[in-house]
């Protein structure tokens, strides 16, 4: 099934960016660098595109980037939030389409009362070191990582 999903993302993709079109007039998600106590960062792995990222999706009419960052983290990690996230950037994200954009925040006060447990959307997750990122980590979530930690100009490129 993780295969198909894979195989259909591409299809699938344009599909609904052409729905969101007509149904909005700008895509807009909230991604998150969760920092745990001893400098770690969390990153999941979907069922439908390769690869690590980092947590988070896209803010849903009527809500929040802070609610949609609080449900993300949730749904995707059991990460709830005990402070308030920084903002780190606003991203263009042309990858996925020309009206897309991503806000990115640090996370540092959280809690996750319980590992998650994999599932349809999410395959795989853990804290990592930065300087040993699994091998098919993301560019853009690399990027992020340099300029967070490593000192990079910020990008407003994804």
């Amino acid at each position: 099934m993780q295969r198909l999903r894979r195989a259909l993302e591409p299809v699938i993709r344009p599909l609904v960016h052409f729905y969101w079109r007509f149904s909005r007039a700008a895509t807009l998600g909230a991604r998150a660098i969760v920092i745990d106590g001893t400098g770690r960062i969390f990153l999941v792995k979907h069922s439908y595109v390769d690869g690590w990222h980092l947590p988070g999706g896209g803010v849903e009419i009527g809500e929040t980037m802070l609610t949609a960052l609080a449900r993300e983290l949730a749904e995707e990690g059991n990460i709830q939030l005990a402070g308030q996230p920084v903002l780190h950037g606003i991203f263009f994200n042309g990858r996925v389409s020309n009206r897309d954009h991503v806000a990115l925040f640090i996370v540092r006060d959280f809690r996750q009362d319980m590992q998650p447990v994999p599932n349809r959307e999410i395959v795989a997750h853990g804290f990592f070191a930065i300087d040993a990122l699994p091998g098919d980590t993301g560019r853009a979530t690399r990027a992020r990582v340099a300029e967070v930690f490593g000192g990079a100009a910020v990008s407003e490129l994804w």
